[in-house]
């Protein structure tokens, strides 16, 4: 666009409009009194101007309101020095001219409001502006929402200066320049329609297989000529050179009919216990790691589309050295040496086998229907024990159920099915409903010469865990210093008031705004009372989303200075478990 990145606040449609009175400043240290008066465009530009040189401080000063016409900007945090977290700005574009085809249904809203933000950011390279759009996944965030035509924008900037002076040509060029362009960019006019309603047939066809997953009795589905691998350990876009597209085994093969492509084909994965085998590099964990993934949708041209998975699958390991509290254990471990209650077990440092009974009870507990298991990130004591082990270490010396004497109750009293990858263990034969194996990313159903290797086995009885009630108290976001504090380092820690959770086993996760947001769901279970002392966990968790599906992902953090992504119920859940602070008031 003519005139990007160039001075002066008159974009196309933008300029004058009146003021909105003074921004809203405060704070502990004494801070510049906010600009009076008239607060439009031509006034934000004369006043960056006329900083130029000040004291880094004074950008304080821009808190609040600044009318453009169109659009409205809203400094929200000015930051104190330059090297301080940065800025958060939000625009709101009054009226867009985007079609109610593109925003009435949750699911195209959802999907026009992830390319739309994709698109600002492409628009924004080069620029000091930000914009949070995450990774592959299209998943609900706080960066960009629709507003019945219009558009709402998070942004942060670094506000630019020279050394700890106002650098006021830069930051005028930004938010004078850059953002009216950026808006003008956005408008339903400008934009490649046919591109984004694809990008929203797209999405619609995934939630719409999902849907169907359930009443065809299955808990996935991988379609044909999808690209599992991705290209690299540490990128999760699609391989591009060398990926073999799946290809379903006939025996498994299912036809779906999806609103906008129509009948696809693929590979469906029957509810009950399936078993993924194979050799080394052949493509097990692959599979596993898509399934883990096809809980949420993908962009167009990710290769994974459609490869869908029920939303109530969570990914299950071992997690040595986490905090247990009070988490009905018992199907799992029965008569400790040292007698303690394995129906209510705490413990600030679990073994193993002790956390990977906990996540599974605590995932059943929150609702989960399908677990998905790799054996290389478990404990081997809690998957089996062998006929030698059994001879040496008598049953009633051992503590320990392992999970192939539960994995059939589980799904045939629950209903909850499980996924696992299994290359070094025959035994599972047994329990297997289905077996699939992976020979160079080519999946074989083996499921008749896996029976013919099968043997008898007794299984034991899984009783539900029992429901907990959380202390509300026990989930605070303050400080010592009566300060909330919820930030992420990393994808590996969230930091909740005083306490550091430790979310690196927490597998599903994909976007890093999304641990920031189960942050704010915590904050949220109980600032709005869905955990009140009185509903069990998992009803607090349904209380949650019923809120979330009327108000939307703002409901976490209209008041939160950053970016956030929509999580899950299990992914918050997880998080909470795993809150060295909590307490649970009584088991039900």
């Amino acid at each position: 666009m003519a005139g990007r990145y160039g001075g002066g606040g008159q974009g196309r449609r933008h300029g004058g409009g009146g003021g909105r009175g003074p921004g809203r400043g405060g704070g502990r240290r004494p801070e510049p009194e906010p600009i009076r008066g008239v607060r439009d465009d031509a006034r934000l530009s004369a006043e960056l101007l006329r900083m130029d040189g000040d004291s880094y401080g004074r950008y304080k000063s821009l808190t609040g309101d600044w009318d453009f016409g169109d659009f409205t900007l809203t400094v929200q945090h000015a930051q104190a020095d330059p090297f301080a977290p940065p800025s958060r700005v939000r625009v709101l574009v009054h009226d867009a001219g985007i079609p109610k085809s593109a925003w009435a249904d949750p699911v195209r809203r959802r999907a026009t409001a992830d390319h739309l933000g994709r698109r600002a950011r492409r628009l924004l390279r080069g620029s000091l502006l930000r914009i949070d759009t995450g990774g592959q996944e299209v998943i609900e965030r706080s960066s960009c929402q629709l507003t019945d035509g219009g558009i709402d924008l998070r942004i942060g900037i670094d506000l630019p200066g020279r050394g700890r002076r106002i650098d006021g040509r830069a930051a005028e060029r930004e938010f004078c320049a850059t953002l009216p362009d950026l808006v003008d960019d956005l408008y339903w006019e400008e934009i490649d329609v046919a591109e984004a309603e694809a990008f929203a047939d797209s999405v619609a066809d995934t939630v719409a297989l999902r849907a169907q997953l359930e009443e065809r009795g299955l808990v996935a589905f991988v379609a044909d000529g999808a690209i599992l691998p991705r290209r690299s350990g540490v990128s999760d876009e699609p391989m591009t050179g060398g990926a073999v597209p799946f290809e379903s085994p006939a025996s498994l093969r299912v036809s779906v009919d999806l609103p906008h492509r129509g009948t696809v084909t693929g590979m469906g994965v029957p509810e009950g216990i399936t078993l993924i085998v194979g050799g080394g590099f052949h493509g097990k964990s692959t599979l596993l790691h898509a399934l883990e993934r096809g809980v949420y949708d993908h962009i167009p041209g990710d290769g994974r589309e459609l490869v869908v998975t029920r939303d109530d699958a969570v990914k299950i390991r071992a997690e040595e050295g986490r905090r247990v509290e009070r988490t009905d254990v018992s199907p799992f471990v029965r008569g400790l040496p040292t007698g303690a209650d394995t129906s209510d077990f705490r413990t600030e440092n679990a073994s193993g086998s002790t956390s990977q009974a906990a996540n599974i009870c605590e995932a059943v507990e929150a609702g989960a229907r399908t677990l998905l298991v790799d054996e290389d990130s478990t404990a081997t004591n809690l998957m089996i024990r062998d006929e030698r082990m059994q001879a040496l270490v008598h049953g009633d010396r051992e503590p320990l159920i392992p999970f192939i004497d539960l994995v059939r109750p589980l799904h045939r009293d629950h209903g909850v099915s499980t996924v696992l990858v299994m290359g070094g263990s025959g035994d599972y034969f047994d329990v297997a409903d289905q077996v699939v194996m992976l020979d160079a990313y080519h999946p074989h159903d083996v499921t008749e010469r896996a029976r013919a290797l099968a043997r008898e086995r007794t299984d034991a009885d899984f009783t539900a865990p029992r429901p907990r009630v959380v202390d509300p108290a026990s989930v605070d976001p303050a400080t010592a210093r009566g300060r909330s504090r919820i930030k992420r380092r990393d994808m590996d820690v969230l930091v909740f008031g005083d306490h550091d959770i430790d979310v690196r086993s927490v597998e599903q996760f994909v976007d890093p705004g999304q641990i920031t947001g189960a942050g704010l769901a915590l904050r949220e279970l109980v600032r709005g009372r869905h955990l009140d002392g009185a509903r069990t966990l998992a009803e607090a968790l349904d209380s949650l989303e019923r809120a979330l599906a009327k108000d939307g992902v703002t409901l976490l953090g209209g008041d939160f200075g950053g970016d956030y992504a929509l999580p899950r119920r299990h992914e918050i859940a997880a998080v909470l478990n795993r809150l060295r602070a909590l307490r649970v008031a009584e088991q039900r």
